[in-house]
């Protein structure tokens, strides 16, 4: 039996328990729910997660801004970049339970590097959902509640895998990593990316991202880690 999805009042009343947020406008918190797979819908939250993303990254970006005074242009976007990342939308997603309330294709949901990003999208366009239902501070308030705790988890700033990966495969193979598209999946404006490196003498290794660049670091990550160049998530 399909999954009976809250609606309406019901739904707004999910959604501030987890947002801190009561929607005035119910049909905007319905689109931002809403995947573009969904069957029997004429909307979809593509448009809204356009604009969460960048609502995220504006919120984000001064929050580190502040938070990290002496720290370096380089350094604000390595961070910035890991705390607006698809994989760090959908497990905010995941942990307050709104995978749940999303309208999407069984198939996409099944589907593990689609089900990521239904995940994100949806979080992104809540953002620009309590954005557009009631101004920047509640959403800035929403972001700050999720993500400002992990940016002060980060305490030391990740090496870039690509950069890493490139080193070693000069220290151990005297050469250069080579990168090659193996998949891209999704719509224009979200696309999904497998890309996987080769290094010579070594078994290639893969990874996905939202972008080619960052599906090229997760790919150089998997290596790493598969090599023992880094022992941990934390390198």
């Amino acid at each position: 039996m399909p999954l009976k999805r809250p609606t309406g009042e019901a739904l707004a009343s999910e959604l501030a328990a987890v947002t801190g947020h009561v929607f005035r406008d119910f049909s905007l918190m319905q689109r931002a729910l809403t995947h573009s797979s969904a069957r029997g819908k004429s909307y979809d939250n593509e448009r809204l997660e356009f604009l969460g993303d960048r609502v995220l990254g504006l919120v984000v970006t001064e929050m580190l801004f502040k938070a990290y005074p002496e720290a370096t242009q380089g350094e604000l976007a390595v961070r910035l970049s890991a705390l607006v990342s698809g994989a760090m939308c959908a497990e905010i997603a995941e942990q307050i339970g709104l995978s749940p309330l999303i309208h999407a294709d069984s198939g996409v949901r099944q589907a593990k590097g689609k089900a990521r990003n239904v995940r994100a999208d949806a979080i992104e366009a809540v953002i620009a959902a309590i954005y557009l239902d009631a101004g920047l501070e509640p959403a800035r308030t929403f972001v700050l509640r999720y993500w400002e705790p992990r940016s002060q988890a980060v305490i030391k700033v990740p090496r870039d895998p690509k950069t890493e990966l490139q080193e070693w495969a000069h220290q151990a193979a005297q050469a250069s990593p080579a990168y090659r598209i193996d998949l891209r999946d999704g719509p224009d404006h979200d696309p999904l990316f497998t890309v996987s490196v080769a290094v010579a003498g070594y078994p290639p290794s893969s990874g996905t991202g939202r972008s080619k660049r960052e599906a090229e670091q997760s790919a150089a990550a998997a290596m790493l880690r598969r090599e023992g160049v880094w022992t941990d998530e934390g390198n």
